[in-house]
């Protein structure tokens, strides 16, 4: 390459100034973000119907008896014949593929759980009178795939017939966009779950100061309004008949200013606790099977939130030296702001002769997103030897099936195979279906140590 073609050299001053542009004011933030809003809208509505209502695909017999029920195409044909009363199906010509939505689907795996063999799983498995766990997805690195993840394990796992809650702790609201939420205000976030907990406190608290003749603190317009508040007036159904959604928007980072004001005003206050409490509570973890958080890419309040409250931690990163050196970091942040609580919680507990606080999570596992096995071989087998067995040895590979369902708007799981080349959906899907495997194998593992645990302690 000569010095001429080089496209830095030789750059005229006055062509950069006609092509620069007038300089930017505050005003054209909101300009650019309109324009953004409008994009943004017209790329959503794409996945839409004439409703303008996001709607989710039909599934074919093909899918269903492949991935979804465990029975071979022939009898479960033969089951719908003979049973009249149960779903059909449809088909765009005669004699064609039927097709299925997912709620119909959901209605035949009941069937065959109820009708079909003894020696079949057709139900996911799901203990008895235990909780339902919590999954955080969380790196504070932005880029690692982190909503992505979280959404594809939330559509594996309904898809799989667990009965799904996604909460957005992120004021971006990116997963909340996947899932066509619609959130006005902080008040249709987490943020009123948060302020009820704290305002509960803060009564506890008025209390024992009237107890001993104080004057009590405050209990402000919207504190006493969040005690009005339950979970379910939050959650809002999706276009998933069995993923339910609290969703997020830019209002809720509010929560990251409020939650420490609260936290200086009752120091007893157990912030921590705030989400699993009211999640409980409010029975949201009877009423669900798996609860997925998406967490910001900070370690601030609603992570910590959202960490404290899972029973499994995934963190995913990418194949590199710069993500495997943040995600490293991460974990040291991690281990510093829960060591940091835990020590100023026990020296309380300590004085007062009381148990002290130790967390604990079922399983932690790091997760390689976007993986290139052509190009990063090498370093994610270092990243193997050094993290062990909490890098989980599936990874994710990026694969055209996942750019083009990008561009639809899509999750993979929502993308129609007919849409694509039938290798490219199934090595797609395929990548994405291990990672749901390794992750339901963590899953089954915590509730069978859980249900073990209960029997142990009935005996």
């Amino acid at each position: 390459m000569s010095g001429e073609d080089v496209p830095y050299h030789n750059i005229d001053p006055d062509r950069a100034l006609r092509e620069l542009g007038a300089p930017f004011s505050t005003g054209r933030f909101a300009e650019i973000a309109e324009a953004c809003a409008r994009g943004r809208h017209d790329l959503a509505s794409r996945g839409m119907d004439e409703s303008g209502e996001k709607t989710l695909r039909l599934f074919s017999t093909w899918e269903i008896t492949r991935y979804m029920i465990p029975v071979a195409t022939p009898h479960f044909r033969r089951v719908l014949k003979a049973n009249p009363e149960l779903p059909q199906g449809r088909s765009d010509t005669a004699g064609g593929a039927k097709w299925f939505t997912l709620d119909e689907v959901l209605r035949l795996r009941a069937h065959f759980a109820a009708e079909g063999s003894r020696t079949k799983s057709y139900l996911p498995y799901r203990p008895e009178g235990l909780p339902a766990k919590i999954a955080a997805v969380a790196n504070f690195k932005g880029g690692v795939g982190k909503t992505s993840t979280a959404a594809h394990l939330a559509m594996s796992a309904a898809l799989d017939g667990y009965r799904v809650l996604v909460v957005d702790l992120d004021s971006q609201g990116s997963m909340t966009s996947i899932f066509d939420g619609r959130v006005a205000d902080e008040w249709g976030t987490v943020f009123p779950l948060l302020a009820r907990h704290y305002a509960r406190h803060l009564r506890r608290e008025n209390q024992s100061r009237l107890d001993r003749g104080e004057a009590p603190l405050p209990l402000d317009d919207t504190l006493s309004e969040a005690l009005e508040i339950t979970a379910q007036e939050l959650i809002r159904p999706t276009h998933w008949p069995n993923i339910d959604l609290v969703g997020a928007q830019l209002n809720l980072y509010w929560s990251e200013f409020q939650i420490p004001v609260w936290r200086m005003q009752g120091r007893t206050w157990k912030l921590w606790d705030a989400l699993t409490d009211s999640l409980a509570e409010d029975g949201v973890l009877d009423a669900y099977d798996l609860v997925i958080l998406d967490t910001p890419p900070a370690l601030g309040y609603l992570t910590i939130n959202g960490l404290a409250a899972a029973d499994i931690l995934l963190v995913p990163l990418g194949a590199s030296f710069l993500e495997f050196d943040s995600t490293g970091r991460f974990f040291d942040m991690l281990h510093s702001t829960f060591a940091s609580i835990e020590e100023g919680e026990n020296m309380a507990a300590r004085a007062l002769g009381r148990e002290g606080l130790a967390f604990e999570w079922d399983a932690v596992r790091a997760v390689l997103t976007r993986y290139d096995g052509a190009q990063q071989g090498e370093l994610a087998s270092l990243m193997q030897a050094y993290l062990g067995a909490t890098l989980a040895p599936e990874r994710q590979d990026y694969t055209a099936l996942i750019g083009q369902a990008g561009e639809q708007v899509s999750g993979i799981y929502e993308a129609d195979y007919r849409d694509f080349n039938r290798e490219t959906y199934a090595r797609g899907r395929a990548t994405f279906d291990a990672t749901y495997a390794a992750f339901k194998r963590l899953l089954v593992a915590t509730w069978r140590r859980d249900e073990l645990a209960a029997q142990a302690a009935a005996e």
